[in-house]
C-alpha cells in the first residue's frame, strides 16, 4: 500500500494545497526541535558550571518561547488537517454520487447499501488519513535526517549507532503493515457487506414478514455483524501489538545511546553539554517514525475506504477523448454495427470474458445473441454502450470508430433494456418520461400503447398518476419489462439493446414483450441477448457466443 495515493493527488485538489502546507509546516517544526534541544542543553549545562540566572535568563526565556511556538504551530496544524480533510471528503463525495447518479451503472455489481455506506462511514475514515497520518509522514522524513546530521557534527559514535538502529523501525513496520493490510481490507469488505445487505432487508421487511423470513434474515445480520466485529478486533490486536515492538525497539536504541554516551561522559571523553544535546535529540529521531506507524494503522480504513472510491470512479466512466466528434443524427433510421477482434478480460480473472469477437449488423437489421450463462453476451452489450473498454479490437458505427464518439451523444441514440429495469417511486408516467423527459403526455401515451402497457395503467388507481413505489412494486415483473420498453419507444433509438428481456417471465408475459418487440424492432437496428428461442422468428439474424467467441448463424458475419 502506497503512503500517499497518487490519485488523491490528481482527484482532490485540497490534498496538494494541504501537503505544501505541510511540508513547510514539518521544516519549521524540525527546527524548532534542533533548537529547543540545542537551549535546553545550553541551560542545564551551564547551570552546572556555575552560571547565574542572570547569565541563562536568555536562554531560558527562549525555550519557553520556543516551547510555545512549537505548541502553536501544532494546533495550526491540526486545525488545518481538519479542514483540509473535510474538504477533500466533500470533493470526493460530489464526484462519487455524480458519477453514481449521472454515470453508467456499476459493472462490478455494488449494491445501494455499500455505495452509501461508502459515502457516508467509508469517507469519514479519511480523516486520520489526512489530518494526522500524512503531517507525521512528513515529519518522520524531516526530523530524522535533521537530528541524525546534527549528533553526527556533535558526537560521530552517536550518530553511528542512531544510524544503525534507525532503519529498523520502518522495516518492522513494513513488515507488520503488509499483515495488517490483508485484514483491514477484509474488515472493509465485512463492512460493506453489512451495510449493503442490512439496506436490503430494510427495504424488502415486508416481503419478509408475508413468507415469515424476518427471524431468518435477522440471525444472518447478526452473524454478518459478529463477522465484522471479530475482524475489527483482530486488526486492532495487530495494530496494539506492532505499536509495542515499535516502542521497544526505539526505547533499547534510545538506551544503547544512553548507555555508550554515559560511560564517556564518566571517562570524560565526552563534555556535558554535548552529552545532553545527544540524549535530548536521540528520542526525537524515533519518536516520528514510531507515531507514523501507529497513525498508519489508524488511518488504515481510511485508505481502503478511498480505494474503494477510486475502484468505482475508474470503472468504466465513460468520458471520451479529447476532440471526439459527436454521432450525426439518423431519424428514422438504425445505425451499421461492427465488431472486429473484440477481446475483453476483467481483472483477475485467467481468461478472457471475450475472446477474438466478429460481429456485423447492418443498419435497419437486428440479430439474437444466444449462448450460456457467462459466454459474454452481457458484457458485449456493455462494450457497445461504452460501460466498458475491450482490450484488443474495435466497434465500429457506421465506419466511425466508437471511441472517437462522444460517449453522451452515443447513449443517446441507444434504447438499453436491462434484464431488471429500475423503477424509481414516481408515477408511470414520470417513470416513462426517462426516456425522453420533455416527452408530452399524449407521447407517453403511445409509447405505452406501443409497450402493450396501456391496459395495465388504466386499470392502475389514478392511471398514468399513479405512483408505482421504490422498485416498481405495484407493478408485476413483466410489467415493469413493458414500462422499460416504452421507456425504449419514448427514445425514439436509433440501437436497441436488450439484455435478456422475457427472462423468468411467464409465456404470457413474454409474447406480450416479444410484439412490443418486434414493433421498437422495425427500421432501427437491434441487439437481444436471451436465451428463449422465441426470439429467433423476430430478428433477422441469429449468432450464438460461447466461451467468448461467436459462431455464426443465418447469416450474421462473425468469427
Amino acid at each position: 500500500m502506497k503512503p500517499l495515493d497518487p490519485r488523491l493527488l490528481r482527484t482532490a485538489d485540497a490534498v496538494r494545497g494541504y501537503l505544501a502546507v505541510t511540508v513547510g509546516g514539518g521544516l519549521a517544526l524540525t527546527g524548532l526541535i534542533l533548537l529547543q534541544a540545542w537551549l535546553v542543553a545550553r541551560v542545564i549545562a551551564g547551570a552546572t558550571e556555575g552560571l547565574g540566572l542572570a547569565d541563562l535568563g536568555a536562554a531560558i526565556a527562549a525555550v519557553g518561547v520556543v516551547a510555545l511556538a512549537r505548541a502553536g504551530l501544532a494546533y495550526g496544524a491540526e486545525t488545518a488537517a481538519l479542514r483540509s480533510a473535510a474538504r477533500v471528503k466533500s470533493q470526493l463525495r460530489r464526484r462519487l454520487v455524480g458519477h453514481v447518479t449521472a454515470g453508467p451503472p456499476d459493472i462490478a455489481g455494488r449494491s445501494a447499501g455499500e455505495l452509501a455506506t461508502l459515502t457516508t462511514r467509508g469517507l469519514d475514515a479519511l480523516d486520520d488519513y489526512i489530518a494526522r497520518y500524512l503531517p507525521q509522514l512528513v515529519l518522520a522524513a524531516l526530523v530524522p535526517l535533521a537530528v541524525l546530521v546534527v549528533i553526527a557534527r556533535a558526537d560521530w559514535i552517536s550518530a553511528l549507532i542512531i544510524g544503525v538502529t534507525l532503519p529498523l523501525i520502518p522495516l518492522f513496520m513494513a513488515l507488520v503493515g503488509w499483515h495488517t493490510q490483508a485484514r483491514t481490507r477484509r474488515q472493509w469488505r465485512l463492512l460493506h457487506r453489512l451495510g449493503g445487505h442490512f439496506l436490503d432487508v430494510v427495504e424488502g421487511l415486508p416481503t419478509l414478514a408475508l413468507f415469515r423470513r424476518a427471524k431468518a434474515e435477522a440471525e444472518l445480520v447478526r452473524r454478518v455483524s459478529d463477522d465484522h466485529r471479530r475482524a475489527t478486533m483482530g486488526t486492532l490486536r495487530v495494530a496494539f501489538l506492532s505499536a509495542f515492538v515499535l516502542e521497544v525497539l526505539a526505547t533499547l536504541a534510545v538506551a544503547l545511546v544512553a548507555v555508550e554516551v554515559g560511560l564517556r561522559l564518566l571517562y570524560g571523553e565526552l563534555n556535558l553539554e554535548t552529552a545532553l544535546l545527544v540524549l535530548i535529540l536521540a528520542p526525537e529521531a524515533y519518536l516520528p517514525l514510531r507515531e507514523v506507524g501507529a497513525r498508519f494503522h489508524a488511518s488504515m480504513e481510511g485508505i481502503a475506504a478511498a480505494e474503494q472510491v477510486f475502484a468505482v470512479l475508474e470503472s468504466s466512466t465513460g468520458e471520451p477523448p479529447r476532440g471526439a466528434g459527436r454521432l450525426p443524427a439518423r431519424p428514422g433510421r438504425g445505425v451499421h454495427v461492427q465488431v472486429n477482434g473484440l477481446s475483453l478480460r476483467y481483472p483477475g480473472r485467467e481468461l478472457p470474458t471475450l475472446d477474438d469477437v466478429w460481429l456485423e449488423v447492418p443498419a435497419g437489421h437486428s440479430v439474437l445473441v444466444d449462448g450460456p450463462s457467462g459466454s459474454g453476451k452481457s458484457t458485449l452489450l456493455a462494450v457497445l454502450l461504452r460501460f466498458l473498454d475491450p482490450d484488443h479490437g474495435e466497434v465500429r458505427i457506421d465506419g466511425r470508430p466508437l471511441h472517437d464518439l462522444d460517449a453522451d451523444a452515443w447513449r443517446r441514440r441507444i434504447a438499453w433494456v436491462p434484464q431488471h429495469p429500475h423503477l424509481f417511486d414516481d408515477s408511470v408516467a414520470g417513470n416513462i418520461r426517462l426516456g425522453d423527459p420533455d416527452a408530452s403526455d399524449a407521447a407517453v401515451e403511445r409509447a405505452a400503447r406501443a409497450a402493450e402497457l396501456h391496459e395495465v395503467v388504466t386499470a392502475l388507481p389514478d392511471g398514468y398518476a399513479t405512483r408505482l413505489g421504490e422498485r416498481g412494486t405495484r407493478l408485476s415483473a413483466g410489467q415493469r419489462q413493458r414500462l422499460a420498453l416504452a421507456r425504449a419507444f419514448l427514445r425514439d433509438p436509433e440501437l436497441v439493446l436488450l439484455d435478456e428481456p422475457t427472462a423468468h417471465l411467464d409465456p404470457d408475459n413474454a409474447a406480450k414483450i416479444r410484439t412490443a418487440v418486434a414493433r421498437l424492432l422495425r427500421g432501427r437496428t437491434g441487439i437481444v441477448v436471451a436465451h428463449d428461442a422465441g426470439w429467433a422468428e423476430i430478428v433477422d439474424h441469429v449468432v450464438t457466443v460461447e466461451n467468448g467467441r461467436t459462431r455464426s448463424s443465418l447469416g450474421v458475419v462473425s468469427a
